[in-house]
């Protein structure tokens, strides 16, 4: 990132997280408060690669927002609106693990609402637990999650919470790479989803507050339309 672009990502307006923001408002600021802190990270030129050997020119790590009281703040309030706004016949939260579990607690903090967490696999000793926490059959469950890639791992929570006798009602997240892949995943299984921010508005930032350059683009946009055959 070019310190022109750092300088204008530091000297960036600080949002009230009490007064509403337009979506496509939100998904912009939260953006670039993502990648201002190295949240979200781009590189065309030397890519990353994933667990699943996936070679990539972005890397996202939502955990780091819990370190920054602003941006974790923002994200807490924005969403638990969009609990209020989408779902409110929610009656408990359920967070994903890893990455979602302290947003998830936090949204039910500020509901006033139960909370578990879905873990990726049983616990290998004790109660061999897939479900930490209290989630009572016939429960309206809303599912926090900080990332959506394929949508993969969120929807084997779903499923776990479905196997526990509740209702999905829907999920929500930090933010959505928009994989083709995943959409439909999503709407096969019937879950409604909403994030706070996404690839596109994360692009049109980039490029905004300089992080990337123009000719940057066509690269990013190819790995998003095809990210598993992907190459440099």
């Amino acid at each position: 990132m070019g310190q022109e672009g750092i300088d204008r990502v530091s000297t960036s307006k600080q949002h009230n997280p009490k007064t509403p923001i337009k979506m496509k408002q939100l998904e912009r600021l939260l953006a670039e408060k993502l990648l201002k802190i190295s949240a979200i990270k781009l590189q065309p030129e030397i890519p990353f690669t994933w667990a699943s050997g996936w070679k990539s020119p972005i890397y996202t790590d939502n955990r780091l927002t819990l370190s920054y009281p602003e941006i974790r703040t923002l994200i807490k309030v924005e969403l638990t609106r969009l609990v209020a706004e989408n779902f409110p016949e929610a009656d408990a939260i359920a967070g994903v693990a890893t990455g979602a579990i302290a947003q998830g607690a936090l949204v039910a903090d500020e509901l006033g609402l139960p909370y578990a967490y879905v873990r990726s696999t049983p616990k290998d000793h004790g109660l061999e637990n897939l479900i930490e926490g209290n989630l009572k059959p016939g429960q309206k469950v809303v599912v926090v999650e900080d990332l959506i890639s394929t949508g993969s791992s969120s929807l084997k929570a779903v499923e776990a919470i479905k196997n526990a006798g509740c209702t999905v009602v829907g999920m929500i997240a930090i933010f959505t790479y928009g994989f083709p892949v995943a959409e439909e995943a999503f709407e096969k299984a019937g879950v409604q989803l909403y994030t706070l921010s996404n690839y596109p508005a994360m692009l049109e930032t980039a490029l905004e507050i300089g992080y990337i350059k123009p000719e940057d683009l066509e690269t990013l946009h190819e790995w998003r339309d095809d990210p598993a055959n992907w190459r440099v």
